[in-house]
């Protein structure tokens, strides 16, 4: 789908203070590791990741996400009183019901006639909601909305560590399916979006310009990495398997064909992107997807090496900060390569302007 008069005008994001290394989690395993003769170092050697952070243990998704949302609305200069979409769109959740974004909505304080709900859809949650709010702010039903997302992995953590150190039947090839949840890691990010001839009438900069959105969906490979049966509440302890080197091959096919796509609809030739954000799921991921779409390494911004793979947030915290790091330039088109399980790929591609941050460590 193409886009005329959306932007992305603000991102807030949260790093969790708690820091927790591929070395710990491995010492946390060496008893396991011993008896498999795993070599030290597997872990990070395999991902290219050396941390990931959790939140504390009284943190809340939705006080974070509600965090997130003020962040971005305060980098923007743009009222809360003034969003007409609010999605929560992360793969945890505080309930079966309500969605979580309700409680969002009603600590940052977005109107009563504003659409409110939760979407899921594994990492692209929030690419998901952000070009649904697109659709919404292209068709004028809204002038600005907000998706959000928070993800903590503590419970996904600590349930692999326990089952693999009580699996006495446990081998080389079987704990493969589990090394992917060690590499998960807890973070927020909202994105702001909006109407740019409004925001031009409120003398906002004018963000980002959404110029497409693109999917392909391949679920004759959705049960490459599933978890067990829903569970929704902070209490949650999930148990994931994945295939990933299964994963790992239809995953890159089916961004392959995204990618084409998002060349289609833009209009824009390969070699016009002076920056790229894919998913950040590791190492391999990274090198490979780039590989086969022809783009370099030198123009895509990585953020797994200290923050691990965050699921839906992964990509849109990606961004903010290579905006922080001043890694994108002022102009030109950015491609967001996102990928999930299931398997499907979202891609939107950027041209380029000033898009706000503001981000902090909290919970």
């Amino acid at each position: 789908m193409k886009f005329d008069n959306v932007a992305l005008v603000s991102i807030g994001h949260l790093v969790p203070p708690l820091e927790i290394t591929s070395d710990w989690i491995e010492s946390e395993l060496a008893d396991v590791y011993a008896r498999l003769k795993l070599p030290a170092g597997r872990l990070e050697g395999m991902s290219g990741i050396r941390s990931r952070r959790m939140w504390g243990p009284s943190a809340r998704l939705s006080d974070c996400s509600a965090f997130s949302c003020r962040l971005a609305l305060e980098a923007a200069g743009i009222s809360a009183r003034e969003v007409g979409c609010l999605i929560h769109a992360s793969v945890c959740r505080e309930y079966l019901e309500p969605a979580t974004a309700c409680r969002v909505h009603h600590l940052v304080g977005i109107p009563q006639d504003s659409w409110v709900y939760d979407v899921s859809n594994a990492c692209l949650g929030v690419m998901n909601g952000a070009a649904q709010i697109s659709m919404m702010i292209e068709s004028s039903q809204i002038r600005a909305g907000l998706v959000v997302g928070t993800e903590d992995a503590r419970g996904l953590m600590r349930a692999t560590l326990d089952q693999l150190k009580n699996d006495e039947h446990l081998t080389r090839q079987t704990i493969k399916p589990a090394f992917a949840s060690l590499t998960i890691g807890s973070g927020s990010c909202a994105w702001l979006l909006a109407n740019r001839d409004w925001l031009r009438e409120k003398g906002v900069p004018h963000g980002s310009a959404i110029r497409a959105a693109v999917a392909v969906a391949r679920t004759e490979f959705h049960d490459l990495c599933q978890s067990d049966t829903d569970q929704a509440g902070a209490s949650m302890q999930p148990i994931m398997n994945t295939h990933s080197e299964q994963l790992l091959e239809a995953g890159l096919e089916t961004g392959r064909e995204a990618f084409e796509s998002l060349l289609k609809e833009s209009g824009w030739s390969r070699d016009s992107f002076a920056a790229t954000i894919c998913h950040q799921v590791g190492a391999a991921h990274r090198r490979r997807m780039l590989d086969r779409l022809g783009l370099k390494s030198e123009t895509d911004f990585a953020t797994f090496e200290k923050l691990g793979n965050t699921g839906s947030v992964a990509l849109p915290t990606a961004l903010a900060r290579a905006i922080e790091d001043g890694f994108l330039p002022q102009r030109g088109h950015c491609g967001l390569l996102g990928i999930g399980s299931g398997v499907n790929s979202l891609m939107i591609g950027l041209e380029l302007g000033p898009i706000a941050v503001r981000s902090t460590e909290a919970f």
